[in-house]
């Protein structure tokens, strides 16, 4: 049997695949279930910052207008007070799942505004969370507002809340930066031990015989996976946080491009969503599998070995590729 453990933000973890924000995670029969199929850490569904605060602004408002901000689908839970615990039960949660599971324990807040909410992080530490993923989901909608403002809004923000707690904080963001790397690097400085590659945009559509907006809300595909393995690519090497890839991770070959383009973990939910928690171990034993069919020891053997590292000028690399793909295409077409 190969080695799978891999290391995440300073946390060692038997495997890379981690159960990624999903209603799934708020229940704790699930969670010890998740252990059980094999998951290497579980990432608790996400508080919101207006349940934080207190704001008028309802959760239900914000979906409805895509503003939507993790990956896993919410179309089989279409009122989020049937799941969506407040914080008082967030954190008893994570103080059960502490005590009754072995796997590391990672708390979610999501948020985009500086202010006092930020301050419950500590207190997810408190309750004895190993790490922390900060979910920041902004649409500019403002003309006015230009990329230097979204940034630092974006940068204080990780400031504020990895200054308030001891345990690591890695951070989830869109794939529209104008600079990914400059990004990734500049949330380093800020505090992240990690980044989340990337939140998933859920657009709005139009009901034409209620002439309402309305969610289109799908479960992720393989395909959604591309953008991920591209970044993780390109990112590998050249920050110093470690990288999670989450949205279109379905099956073991999905888990084993993640490692080789550069990833520490792994993130599933729409899977499991689909297939059930019992999707874990399915997919854990067929990267093993693999791992010994392709006479790899270990996943740290792997990680970054398709990565562009070793690749001078990345961006003369993408081009050519980019030329290369249209030119396939004309030829089979």
């Amino acid at each position: 049997m190969a080695n799978l453990k891999t290391n995440y933000l300073g946390i060692e973890l038997k495997n890379p695949l981690v159960v990624s924000p999903t209603p799934l995670c708020s229940h704790l029969d699930n969670i010890k279930s998740m252990e059980d199929a094999g998951a290497g850490m579980v990432v608790l569904h996400s508080l919101f910052e207006e349940q934080l605060t207190g704001e008028s602004i309802a959760l239900n408002e914000n979906l409805m207008q895509g503003t939507d901000s993790y990956s896993e689908s919410l179309s089989f839970f279409p009122e989020m007070s049937d799941y969506h615990m407040g914080p008082d039960a967030y954190l008893d949660l994570i103080r059960k799942a502490k005590e009754t599971t072995k796997i590391p324990i990672m708390g979610s807040l999501n948020g985009v505004s500086e202010g006092g909410w930020t301050e419950f992080a500590s207190r997810i530490e408190e309750a004895g969370a190993d790490a922390l993923e900060l979910n920041m989901y902004f649409i500019p909608t403002d003309p006015e507002m230009d990329e230097v403002h979204i940034n630092n809004m974006y940068m204080n923000l990780v400031k504020q809340v990895t200054s308030s707690v001891s345990i690591p904080v890695a951070v989830k963001v869109a794939p529209h930066f104008t600079s990914i790397p400059h990004a990734a690097k500049r949330l380093h400085e800020e505090g992240a031990k990690g980044i989340v590659l990337f939140n998933r945009f859920y657009q709005p559509d139009i009901d034409l015989d209620t002439l309402e907006v309305v969610p289109r809300i799908q479960l992720s595909s393989p395909s959604r996976l591309h953008l991920r393995l591209r970044w993780t690519a390109i990112l590998y090497g050249r920050i110093l946080s470690d990288i999670a890839v989450t949205g279109g991770v379905h099956s073991h070959e999905d888990v084993v491009k993640c490692m080789m383009a550069g990833a520490k973990v792994s993130m599933m939910a729409s899977a499991l969503l689909k297939f059930g928690i019992g999707h874990l171990a399915t997919v854990l034993k067929g990267v093993d599998r693999w791992l010994e069919d392709h006479e790899y020891e270990s996943i740290e053997m792997m990680q970054g070995s398709m990565s562009q590292k070793s690749v001078g000028n990345p961006a003369a690399f993408e081009r050519a590729n980019y030329m290369k793909v249209l030119t396939s295409y004309m030829t089979y077409a």
